[in-house]
């Protein structure tokens, strides 16, 4: 067996036989029942959240990988390079197992295999419809703002989306029908939602009552694939082929291929936000590559581009950790647990005056500890996937100004600015304009009666008219994600009694009852996650949080660029000092100064940015 296999078992094993971890998860689950982590003070807050880990590890983490399948063709053998650079498709991670995590392979589950709920039409299209959810309950006749973060959240959230996961293209045959109500106003009666792709890799033969699976055609891995391509294909357009660096949306050989199947404008989900992140960081790539080339001047093209890919990835996971997670759950106890899996509880001035002093994630952070997937092979989960369900983050309207003065650019709704338009917003407003724009205008509060209108009536690129509200609520039933009660049991939390137990908005209640014919077990979770009270600070639900305590740290544990080949020797030393000197902050500074008064005493880019004596709305 191998060192990371013997890692894997001996923690698995060890968490669920040592006594003073029995002690310290069955306190946890105690006290969290009880009384309320957010309601401890900081220290115990944080050993609560580390009881709460433990079990979760044990019990909410199922390999899907052991349902049958067919036989599959491994990797192309492993070779010197494979342990050093991140392949395209996120094969090779372990290298024991190859295909771990790689793009292709399934989604795991958060829940036991045995309750993962078949995909019947009476289960998925159920009263109350997904569509009646949609208008009951969802929608946006007035911005709930969150006004503790600004808008680059939401842009942030979608450009970390693309890298993490994708089911793929849904099929155009045999659509979900969905009844809809007499006074509907929908073009067309049923609604059809097209179904999500079904699993390549199942096995035909495999015995009734199987449970479904699908698979993630993006990497698993948090590997900035939304950026460098899944394959070599996509990965070779993207490159310039000089210094390692990356073709830019402004340069003379622009990244959108002369193919329009292959545009990006032209892919559901892309706007102006995701454009702003995917060109912020391909410019921090190609800084990168200027900086170890300065440090390492016999390097060549290809040498430089795993470099900088490996620290650009390592730079977005530390941002997306210690930055845009605090901000928008910025309770002090999880901004200090969050902060201590990238640093551990010694914090970042020992890390950067000493460097690791433990072996201990706990005390020096998940980066350069062991390799551990806690006895399960590694991959992202369908539980995971729908806790990110965040679209109320999206405005609708969006007053764009200038960076210089404050001045009013222009006034464009979510429409203007999505699809093929997009483009044509950055061609003619400059970019530190749209970041500042970003900056200065609050996202929506993820809650109910807060989805973005256009969201719920938009054309997709290929024609088909979209209620992107009612296909969220269908996803987790046709998944077979738990009701709202049945995952919090899952999580081992107190299910809602009633239905002002789930929500302390006693008109919410009244509608929730009504819409689901007063029986609380029929919930939606996405319903439940938002009509939630959320804790001080907290911009989505403390029951999604569940899975951020698990999975969170979990992409960081199992990926041994950021554990065992967190190295000097890896990501060379000038890399490291890049990853270790760097935030969001002076991420937007070096590529854009102008934003430089803007962003003038914040700590963090995703909280408000200053304003020249205005509100911020």
């Amino acid at each position: 067996m191998s060192k990371q296999r013997r890692t894997a078992r001996r923690s698995a094993d060890g968490h669920r036989t040592s006594l003073p971890w029995r002690v310290v998860t069955a306190g946890a689950e105690y006290v969290d029942r009880r009384l309320g982590w957010d309601r401890l003070p900081v220290i115990p807050g944080l050993l609560t959240f580390l009881g709460l880990r433990v079990t979760l590890r044990q019990k909410n983490l199922h390999d899907t990988g052991r349902l049958p399948s067919v036989n599959l063709p491994d990797p192309a053998p492993p070779s010197e390079t494979h342990k050093v650079n991140r392949t395209p498709d996120g094969s090779h991670n372990d290298l024991d197992e190859p295909r771990m995590g790689m793009a292709g392979t399934r989604f795991g589950r958060n829940i036991p295999l045995d309750r993962i709920a078949p995909a019947t039409p009476e289960d998925v299209l159920s009263a109350p419809s997904p569509r009646e959810v949609s208008r009951a309950l969802l929608s946006r006749d007035e911005l709930t703002p969150a006004e503790s973060v600004n808008s680059l959240v939401a842009a942030w959230l979608q450009f970390m989306v693309r890298d993490w996961f994708s089911h793929g293209t849904s099929p155009t045959e045999r659509p979900w029908e969905v009844p809809l109500m007499d006074d509907d106003p929908w073009p067309e009666h049923p609604m059809r939602i097209m179904r999500t792709p079904g699993d390549p890799t199942r096995d035909p033969q495999a015995p009734p009552g199987t449970p479904d699976t699908r698979v993630n055609v993006s990497s698993h891995w948090w590997d900035a694939s939304q950026i460098y391509g899944t394959n070599e294909t996509a990965q070779r357009l993207m490159r310039t082929g000089e210094l390692g660096k990356l073709h830019l949306w402004d340069d003379e050989q622009s990244p959108i291929p002369s193919d329009p199947s292959r545009d990006p404008s032209h892919i559901p989900g892309f706007w102006l936000g995701l454009a702003m992140m995917h060109d912020l960081f391909a410019r921090e790539h190609n800084a990168i590559c200027d900086h170890l080339h300065g440090a390492y001047p016999s390097w060549n093209d290809e040498e430089l581009f795993q470099r900088a890919r490996l620290v650009n990835a390592a730079l977005l996971a530390k941002i997306h950790t210690v930055e845009w997670t605090p901000a928008v759950i910025s309770h002090p106890t999880t901004v200090k647990a969050l902060r201590a899996n990238w640093w551990g509880v010694a914090g970042e001035r020992v890390h950067n005056l000493f460097g690791r002093i433990s072996d201990s994630e706990v005390v020096s952070g998940i980066p350069g500890a062991e390799t551990d997937h806690y006895g399960v092979p590694y991959s992202l989960t369908e539980e995971f996937v729908a806790v990110y369900r965040m679209h109320p983050l999206i405005r609708d309207e969006w007053h764009l100004r200038s960076a210089a003065d404050d001045a009013s650019l222009r006034h464009c709704t979510l429409r203007d600015i999505s699809g093929p338009g997009a483009l044509k917003v950055l061609e003619t407003t400059g970019m530190p304009d749209l970041l500042y724009s970003f900056g200065t205008l609050h996202p929506g509060l993820v809650t109910l009666h807060n989805f973005p209108k256009f969201l719920q009536e938009f054309e997709r690129p290929d024609g088909q008219l979209q209620d992107l509200a009612a296909t969220d609520i269908l996803r987790c039933r046709e998944l077979g994600v738990p009701r709202y009660n049945e995952f919090r049991r899952l999580l081992r939390l107190r299910p809602a009694a009633d239905f002002l137990e789930l929500t302390e908005n006693r008109e919410w209640a009244e509608q929730i009852q009504w819409l689901y014919d007063g029986d609380i077990e029929k919930v939606d979770l996405m319903v439940g996650l938002y009509a939630e009270k959320l804790p001080a600070g907290f911009a989505f639900s403390d029951t999604a949080f569940r899975i951020f305590i698990l999975m969170a740290s979990r992409r960081l544990n199992s990926d041994r660029f950021f554990t065992e080949y967190y190295t000097p020797e890896v990501y060379s030393k000038a890399g490291m000092a890049w990853i270790d000197d760097n935030s969001m902050i002076t991420v937007l500074l070096r590529h854009h100064p102008e934003l430089r008064t803007a962003l003038a005493g914040l700590t963090n880019a995703f909280v408000p940015w200053n304003t020249a004596g205005r509100t911020m709305t």
